[in-house]
């Protein structure tokens, strides 16, 4: 096994992605754009766009962004994708739509049906094809290439609607994974297919002490979830007594950061962690290589990127584009500066809004973080507070006051005249003093945000924070109907989300009232 081991690593060696000097990210993102708009002359909204007209100009970036307008989710959808979901052809990409992925997101509870085509499927293989050659750049045992690898998603039972099928995009990917994973991937269609997530993690644990895992695929929150059942059925100290292999989590999704201290004490040795970017539009980057933990934007994968600064010039105090927000290309973009992205995807995107925040730390190499979201930008007095900036305090103030975080979410609430941040905080260690807690997560958002320290001074009132118990997360999750491989806890509430937390919590603690 160690020789066929090798031969793999060698043959993954051969493939890893290296820069092609006379092929820059900016002329690939123009051959790209060139192709998408290309394909998509023909639609109903490549032809009231003048996708034709845009290709005979002489500078097509600068057509297209002045033809085409911004769109958010809601007016892309309510524009165009719903014809496209009542089995509309060629209405923003050729053909019947196939798959529509069910994505609720973190900012409120109405499903969001996003579209999937073959194309689009391609793009991600060819994407996750270059992140399994970059892995000649981790330090591997070449054995390891032989060994199984654990997919944590969502059911591939989807649910036909007309002529196209819907469900969650793990499901969609699961039905669609490229054949030269099918051999090592686990677990199997008897599992995948049942439809509540609580069997699959039951189905899962049984099945473990079969397996021979040494990759891992999925959000690590969920990851924890199964390790926590496999060792709790089997009576085991930690995964690697069933997994002596498990030596590769490739996850994405959510900040790994805040779950690194718990996930951790579930294993029996160091592994190695892979960052990678996908949402249910597409596949935009992942980590190639171990030295940093920065991810990579993939140019040339179906996919045309443009990038909204995101500051109050652009976006108002909500997170909605202001009227006239301007974006700039990848030619354009600055290191250290927050942009929320726009997508243009071969599965008929159009300068959308996706909601994420990113900052590019090297433009050359395209490195980047992702920061946060629009939507979950807490700045009720100015205070700017980034999901980065609150996944940063909560790792310091965890590791100060061991107190075993996993989850967490903040709210902006009236304290007297003021705004106060009352944060939510799961925890193995209840009975720590909150006040503590809040004073460290307080100290060290002084130091890393300016604005933040300036309105602790004058506008923005008490820290506060709740400690709960890890289920109250994942039980508001499952109330809601979310409960599953692919859910996300919103790091910020507000609105709806925020009264529908607040009212669980409150109905949980007549519950467990004595």
């Amino acid at each position: 096994m160690y020789l066929l081991g090798h031969v793999i690593k060698t043959g993954i060696r051969l493939g890893a992605t290296r820069p092609v000097p006379w092929s820059s990210p900016v002329s690939k993102q123009r051959k790209t754009l060139v192709r998408l708009l290309t394909l998509a002359s023909d639609t109903a909204f490549g032809r009231q766009y003048g996708f034709r007209e845009i290709l005979s100009d002489p500078d097509p970036i600068q057509a297209f962004r002045e033809r085409v307008p911004i769109h958010d989710y809601d007016k892309m959808y309510g524009e165009w994708w719903y014809r496209a979901r009542q089995d509309e052809p060629d209405v923003c990409w050729p053909g019947l739509i196939p798959w529509f992925a069910l994505s609720s997101g973190t900012s409120n509870a109405a499903s969001k049906y996003i579209p999937v085509t073959t194309d689009i499927i391609q793009s991600m293989t060819k994407v996750t094809r270059r992140l399994f050659c970059d892995m000649a750049y981790f330090n591997l045992p070449a054995d390891l290439f032989t060994k199984q690898m654990l997919m944590v998603g969502s059911c591939t039972t989807l649910n036909p609607e007309g002529r196209h099928w819907v469900g969650d995009l793990s499901g969609i990917i699961g039905l669609n994974r490229p054949f030269w994973l099918k051999k090592y991937y686990r677990p199997g269609r008897e599992i995948t297919d049942l439809p509540e997530w609580s069997d699959r993690i039951e189905r899962i644990a049984e099945e473990a002490p079969k397996w021979d895992i040494g990759f891992i695929v999925g959000n690590v929150a969920w990851v924890q979830m199964i390790f926590e059942r496999i060792i709790e059925r089997h009576g085991l100290k930690h995964i690697h007594e069933i997994w002596p292999n498990f030596f590769l989590l490739l996850h994405g999704g959510i900040f790994f950061e805040p779950y690194r201290q718990t996930f951790e004490q579930l294993l029996g040795r160091p592994v190695q962690y892979v960052d990678s970017y996908m949402a249910s539009e597409g596949f935009m980057g992942y980590q190639p290589g171990p030295d940093s933990r920065l991810m990579r934007l993939v140019s040339d994968a179906g996919i045309f990127f443009e990038f909204v600064p995101f500051n109050e010039q652009h976006f108002d105090e909500e997170g909605n584009l202001r009227p006239g927000a301007r974006a700039v290309t990848l030619a354009e973009v600055a290191p250290n500066q927050q942009y929320a992205i726009l997508l243009s995807t071969d599965a008929g995107a159009w300068r959308y809004l996706l909601g994420d925040t990113i900052q590019f730390a090297d433009t050359k190499r395209l490195l980047f973080k992702v920061t946060g979201r629009v939507k979950h930008y807490l700045s009720v007095v100015g205070e700017h507070l980034s999901v980065d900036n609150m996944n940063t305090a909560i790792r310091h103030a965890d590791l100060k006051m061991g107190a075993g975080v996993k989850e967490f979410a903040v709210a902006a609430v009236q304290d007297g005249s003021h705004w106060a941040h009352q944060w939510y905080v799961s925890a193995d260690n209840l009975s720590l003093d909150t006040t503590a807690f809040a004073a460290a997560l307080d100290e060290h958002l002084n130091e890393i945000n300016d604005d933040y320290r300036v309105e602790r001074r004058y506008a923005l009132g008490n820290v506060r924070v709740k400690f709960l118990p890890h289920d109250r997360f994942y039980q508001w999750l499952e109330v809601q109907g979310k409960l599953n491989g692919q859910a996300k806890i919103p790091r910020v509430l507000k609105g709806a989300a925020q009264q529908s937390w607040e009212t669980y919590l409150e109905q949980a603690a007549k519950d467990t009232a004595p």
